[in-house]
């Protein structure tokens, strides 16, 4: 049974658009005056179990956390749960001595466990289904750049892995035109998209797969890419850049792009591979932006898990 005392942020499509506009508006309301949000989470405890590396994720957290008057407690493979203790016997225990959990693990379901098992907020920050907490984060970004969303086209040259997944959800919701290139065996399952797709049409936005990088950059105002191996698939790595050879950001694919086009990726990049070095330290990239982006709508993600009255 879904716990109801607790707001969690474990996917996009878990939020209606009504909520996710309440975080962007909330995470601009931070950005410009960071100061008038320094006690929202006085005297709370938020904890960080992390089952992956992380850097922007966990750095971004826990500055947040302490930005906004609370203290972290960053638990790693030290733990019991690392020795077999059951995930849900951890979520309870965690419930009594925190008062929220941000986590980063590998399958989906391990989240899901945890969080319908817990009495506390529980966040995403990253499994290998989805990536929320980045995906709206660079949706805020967006916004600021480009000063709306509804109508602006986003194309992802890679993967269709957790990032993609997490960004097609929100252009979903937010009014995006969502453009996939990956190869066959790469991309979001093909109900998945169609899914996506009818739910995009009532926001004005649209969900789609293409072969061809170049004919997903074409006119887009945002380019964005991420690794070809994701955590957990380095024994693939070989396969996976075989698979994505031509599936390269450049200044070639960059060029189709529409004028006022910028270069987004969620890091840690691999110049060479999925960019070249070219784009990524370019004119066009907007990268390091976009990270910092990161530690102002994360702080509006706990602010919201810790209002517990639902919509």
């Amino acid at each position: 049974m879904k716990n109801r005392s607790a707001r969690s942020f474990l996917t996009l499509l878990d939020h209606s658009p009504k909520s996710l506009r309440a975080i962007l508006d909330l995470a601009a309301r931070i950005e410009a005056s960071p100061e008038d949000f320094r006690k929202p989470l006085e005297w709370k405890t938020v904890g960080l179990l992390f089952e992956k590396s992380s850097t922007r994720t966990r750095l971004s957290f826990e500055a947040g956390i302490r930005q906004l008057g609370g203290g972290s407690l960053f638990l790693g493979s030290d733990i019991q749960l690392a020795r077999g203790e059951s995930i849900e016997d951890t979520a309870r225990v965690m419930s009594a001595y925190l008062d929220m959990v941000v986590i980063r693990t590998f399958g989906h379901d391990r989240i899901e466990s945890f969080a319908r098992a817990a009495s506390i907020p529980v966040i995403n920050g990253l499994t290998d289904g989805h990536h929320p907490c980045q995906a709206l984060s660079d949706f805020s970004y967006m916004e600021k750049v480009f000063g709306r969303l509804a109508g602006l086209t986003l194309a992802f040259v890679g993967d269709g892995n957790n990032m993609a997944r997490s960004l097609a959800e929100g252009a979903a919701l937010l009014g995006v035109h969502f453009i996939l290139a990956a190869p066959e065996g790469y991309r979001l399952p093909e109900e998945e998209v169609a899914a996506l797709d009818r739910l995009a049409r009532k926001s004005g936005g649209s969900v789609r797969v293409v072969n061809d990088p170049k004919e997903a950059a074409r006119g887009a105002q945002v380019l964005y890419t991420d690794v070809w191996t994701s955590m957990g698939q380095e024994a693939e790595s070989a396969l996976r850049e075989r698979a994505f050879r031509g599936y390269v950001v450049d200044g070639s694919l960059l060029s189709l792009a529409d004028p006022s086009a910028i270069v987004l990726h969620c890091l840690p990049a691999y110049r060479g591979k999925e960019i070249t070095a070219e784009v990524i330290d370019g004119p066009r990239s907007r990268v390091f932006e976009q990270a910092a982006a990161r530690l102002p709508l994360q702080k509006a993600i706990m602010m919201y898990c810790m209002e517990r009255d639902r919509e």
